[in-house]
């Protein structure tokens, strides 16, 4: 038996193309070099090591994941063979590093590609709550500019996003993404759950996360620097 809120998004969702452009493991990925070319500049592109790790954060993400390196090597092959991701290759740094090119491949603008990001490692969210996880990528001037932003990508071919009917019990509508298909039932009550239980607490946390990612991909680099300099280092 499905509840009233599943029964709402299969009804809403039934008509959509069942064909994925990405698969779960390639919206992750995706989703964290879209984050990190914003949030983190300097260490962008990425490496496999820095983007398994952004990947397998325990905050900022639904689901949380734990991919493997060899995981993430594959899935960025996969993306690379269809024109989405490239290679960067570096005399000064001995790993290959990787970026999107999505912008590029889709035609998406600054503030689509903010939107689609949070959608991306978020799951199903109302705009309020987009635009306060999307402050750090795009600055949202008002909730009117990103729903209009949310509409701009629903009105792609084939849609990008899509704004859910409110179901009983909720306050406000959704917005998915659908680049990995149709939200199945069970999707949207996971994030809805989880949206309730964000506090100032989990605000603390990711900020701190975030901010030792960034401690540890510069201790990467120096690493490498000075490996550059006098050799392996044990």
């Amino acid at each position: 038996m499905h509840t009233a809120l599943e029964e709402s998004v299969l009804a809403q969702t039934a008509g959509l193309a069942e064909a994925a452009v990405l698969t779960e493991s390639e919206a992750r990925v995706l989703g964290c070099l879209l984050e990190k070319e914003r949030t983190t500049p300097a260490d962008y592109p990425l490496t496999t090591n820095s983007l398994t790790r952004a990947c397998n954060q325990s905050s900022s993400r639904n689901p949380v994941v734990t991919y493997t390196e060899s995981t993430v090597d594959a899935v960025l092959v996969a993306m690379k063979d269809r024109g989405l991701v490239r290679f960067v290759h570096s005399q000064s740094n001995r790993s290959t590093k990787y970026r999107h090119v999505v912008d590029e491949e889709w035609n998406l603008s600054p503030s689509q590609l903010a939107a689609l990001c949070v959608l991306l490692l978020r799951g199903a969210q109302t705009t309020a709550e987009i635009k306060t996880r999307a402050e750090r990528l795009f600055a949202f001037d008002s909730i009117q500019l990103l729903e209009d932003t949310l509409a701009s990508l629903s009105a792609q071919t084939p849609s990008i996003s899509l704004k859910l009917d409110r179901a009983p019990g909720q306050k406000d509508q959704r917005w998915v993404h659908l680049l990995t298909g149709a939200p199945s039932a069970q999707e949207i009550p996971d994030a809805a759950s989880n949206s309730s239980r964000h506090s100032e607490t989990q605000t603390q946390k990711e900020t701190l996360e975030q901010r030792l990612s960034v401690v540890e991909l510069k201790l990467e680099r120096l690493q490498k620097t000075i490996e550059e300099l006098v050799g392996p280092v044990e």
